[in-house]
């Protein structure tokens, strides 16, 4: 008999992209979202496809995902973010998958991601991977770090072949107003890490960020989205820096 799942989101201000993901996931036993009280209609369009909408305060992704956790009725999850949705041929390989005695507790999920109408192919974006999207609950557990988080897996860890898809930026401006948030609460973690701010920071991280996506990792085969998705990372290597040296001066 075919394992029952649970699917949890984490939503904030995002209702441009909820339906999409939302409609992704017709197929799982139950929808989990959790938002962090979101003002853009969000909760709204969530409530259309669930009662299951709970809010929390935003104390670090890796809290959130956790939180979410605890609401899901059945043994399975699935986690899907929402600026992801789940294509068929991802949705038919996990039901076949949990058919069965699946033979790993926890499962990557590779990612296709859309940048500036184009696929990514390239720059470490594809195949990318982000903390395991399906797993059995008593075996896997966030670490409830701000943001980045990581994870812990009591058990083996396996890889399906299907993809999500993704469109992590809408367009250049909804990447500076994530890189605005992410870049400070990237230093805030470095700050309380003891991590302490040298000043080739502001230029050799950058310039290695930008080599490793555009060079060693093919961005140049990207044309011009690759390039520009580089220059992009490479800036938020020096933004987060200069919060890090920011956070250290501040009285």
């Amino acid at each position: 008999m075919p394992r029952k799942i649970s699917a949890v989101v984490i939503a904030y201000n995002d209702a441009p992209n909820m339906r999409r993901c939302l409609d992704s996931l017709h197929w799982v036993d139950e929808i989990i979202v959790v938002d962090s009280n979101s003002t853009d209609g969000t909760t709204e369009i969530c409530l259309e496809y669930t009662n299951q909408v709970f809010h929390y305060p935003f104390q670090g992704f890796g809290a959130l995902r956790n939180q979410a956790i605890t609401h899901a009725e059945h043994d399975w999850i699935f986690s899907l973010d929402t600026d992801e949705w789940a294509t068929s041929e991802i949705q038919q390989e996990i039901k076949n998958l949990l058919i069965h005695d699946p033979p790993a507790q926890a499962y990557l999920v590779p990612r296709k991601n859309y940048f500036l109408g184009h696929w990514i192919k390239h720059c470490g974006w594809y195949p990318d991977y982000r903390q395991p999207q399906l797993f059995h609950k008593a075996h896997m557990r966030y670490r409830e770090d701000l943001v980045h988080e990581g994870f812990e897996v009591s058990g083996k860890t396996g890889v399906l072949q299907s993809h999500v898809e993704q469109i992590p930026f809408r367009n250049l401006d909804q990447y500076f107003q994530k890189m605005e948030r992410y870049s400070t609460l990237r230093a805030q973690v470095m700050h309380s890490e003891g991590r302490r701010f040298r000043a080739h920071q502001l230029f050799s991280h950058p310039l290695f960020t930008f080599f490793k996506m555009f060079v060693l990792r093919g961005g140049v085969f990207d044309r011009k989205p690759g390039l520009i998705l580089s220059i992009l990372y490479a800036y938020y290597a020096f933004v987060k820096y200069a919060k890090l040296w920011e956070c250290q001066v501040k009285r």
